[in-house]
């Protein structure tokens, strides 16, 4: 797919999407909005650029290339928005890419194509199913985890049939990892973990291989003040210290008195969602100059 040693593949833009999301990499849908008089493309034409490749063509030459070097500038933002720009066809306009002299007028509209942020989510218990239902609802990458082959029944699971998310179930010890733990291997820098398994014994484990990764956004932990306070001494036992603990969050959610109060599984999800939600939004709109990947201490604080 691409465009590789000056040679552009045409494809399908629904396509290069899917295949950028795939790879969690960013990139920009370019669309003729509107074309008036002699255009290169009728509008509806569309092209995908990403930081080092091009799918399609909206009409080639200066107006594409200055199309390509403006969606190349947005990738550059944090947040970018979608944005008009509109450029005459004119020979008045010379171009290291080449005159466009067809006298027309061409409206492109810019849509920034964000990398989903990924959530990994360690028991779909009544809480979880819970979680994962809210979080369905918007644009993640969102993991689901669980030892237990009745937690992730595809029946069970069918009220995520129409999620807005990318949903993936990790049904360990049978088609998939052999432990929960294994899956947090291949979640991508920047995850956001949340542990709220059926087993304190598997969520010391999944709490120690978590810290094992510095490049996770969060790790949050469902439990007592008397549960955290064992499994801090386990941990710090393994060789875990004071700045490596500090990064799990537990309890989760909103805090006291900021949000619905109540221990109903719908509730307590209600309250992580919240508290997450609210993490990526900080992390959207951190400055781009910081650490990509990196633990977003901001993020950490956004789930107590």
């Amino acid at each position: 797919m691409g465009r590789a040693s000056g040679e552009r593949v045409v494809v399908d833009w629904v396509r290069a999407v899917a295949h950028l999301r795939r790879e969690r990499r960013a990139g920009v849908l370019v669309t003729v909005a509107a074309s008036r008089g002699h255009a290169p493309r009728e509008a509806g034409a569309k092209m995908v650029v990403a930081d080092d490749q091009v799918w399609g063509t909206v009409g080639g030459g200066n107006l594409e290339a200055t199309a390509t070097a403006r969606a190349r500038a947005l990738l550059g933002q944090r947040a970018p928005e979608p944005e008009l720009m509109t450029l005459a066809l004119s020979d008045r306009a010379p171009s290291q890419h080449g005159l466009q002299c067809c006298g027309g007028e061409v409206t492109l509209l810019l849509e920034p194509l964000a990398v989903p942020a990924a959530v990994a989510v360690f028991g779909v218990g009544h809480v979880g199913l819970e979680l994962a239902r809210i979080l369905a609802r918007h644009d993640l990458d969102l993991h689901l985890v669980d030892s237990r082959a009745a937690q992730t029944a595809p029946e069970r699971l069918a009220v995520l049939a129409d999620a807005r998310a990318h949903v993936r179930v990790h049904a360990v010890g049978r088609s998939g990892p052999a432990l929960p733990e294994m899956v947090l291997d291949d979640l991508p820098a920047g995850a956001h973990v949340l542990i709220m398994t059926h087993d304190h014994g598997e969520d010391a484990a999944l709490c120690d291989a978590a810290l094992r990764r510095d490049d996770l956004a969060s790790i949050g932990l469902v439990g007592s003040s008397a549960k955290w306070t064992r499994f801090r001494a386990r941990l710090a036992e393994v060789g875990h210290g004071p700045a490596a603990l500090a990064r799990i969050t537990t309890p989760i959610g909103l805090p006291a008195g900021a949000g619905p109060a109540g221990k109903d599984p719908a509730v307590i999800a209600v309250s992580v969602a919240a508290a997450l939600l609210t993490a990526l939004e900080r992390e959207r709109a951190t400055p781009p100059d910081r650490d990509h990947g990196s633990p977003d201490h901001d993020a950490s604080e956004a789930l107590r």
